[in-house]
């Protein structure tokens, strides 16, 4: 995959709901790869499945955006949600959710490309805070780290990881404009 072959893509309801079958394979990739991602292995494709249904009600109702990433061959390499908050004194902020980037696709920039389109197009809707979480000492951190991101603070044994550890998370968060 060379970078400039692949494009991203506000994905629609129905667009989520007719590849929930790769979106789901693709949920499995990482949390078997071990992403600390609100499932444990093995994770069933019918649970993925059933995740990614979810996500295509909450885009329904403009709660979520997923932005997918495709290559040449139109597979999804990667996605990146934007969920908004439901709180009337909270609207000015999104929670970024579920950046996942297949493993045959990362170290090539993509989770990077993911995150930097999610806060274009937040910013563009006139949110003022992005905020996410991630477990503390992944990959992910420095990916967050070097895009602008400040760490907010850690929780420790926020969740449970597939040893039955319990794992802390970092909270991180980024001011738009």
């Amino acid at each position: 995959m060379h970078p400039d072959t692949v494009t991203i893509e506000a994905l629609t309801a129905e667009r989520i709901r007719a590849a929930e079958g790769e979106l789901a394979a693709l949920l499995q990739d990482a949390v078997h790869d071990g992403a600390s991602v609100g499932f444990l292995p093995p994770l069933a494709a019918a649970d993925a499945t059933h995740w990614w249904r979810g996500a295509a009600e909450e885009s329904e109702r403009g709660a979520r955006t997923v932005w997918g990433a495709h290559g040449g061959d139109e597979r999804v390499l990667g996605v990146v949600s934007l969920v908004r908050a439901g709180s009337a004194n909270q609207r000015h902020r999104g929670d970024i959710s579920k950046l996942l980037v297949h493993t045959s696709a990362r170290g090539r920039g993509l989770g990077r490309r993911l995150l930097a389109t999610a806060e274009a197009a937040a910013a563009d809707s006139g949110l003022r805070l992005l905020v996410l979480d991630t477990e503390t000492g992944s990959a992910a951190e420095g990916l967050y780290r070097s895009a602008g991101w400040t760490r907010a603070g850690v929780i420790p044994g926020y969740a449970q990881g597939p040893d039955g550890r319990l794992l802390a998370t970092t909270y991180y968060y980024k001011a738009l404009g």
